[in-house]
């Protein structure tokens, strides 16, 4: 299959979001004092974790 630059750099830029927001959920999980809280942001940093990689699965 072959993508259009526009179609790449969406991707790209979709990747860096949820690379980021990965990043950040990781680090409000190691900051909360919470027990339901800190899993809340592990659990979305998981998810952001698994949207990215499903992302880079679609471009091999």
């Amino acid at each position: 299959m072959n993508l259009s630059e526009l179609e790449l750099q969406n991707l790209r830029h979709l990747i860096g979001g949820y690379d980021t927001t990965h990043c950040k959920m990781q680090e409000y999980a190691e900051c909360a004092q919470d027990v339901k809280v800190k899993q809340f942001f592990e659990k979305g940093a998981k998810s952001a974790m698994e949207n990215k990689q499903a992302l880079m699965d679609f471009l091999r």
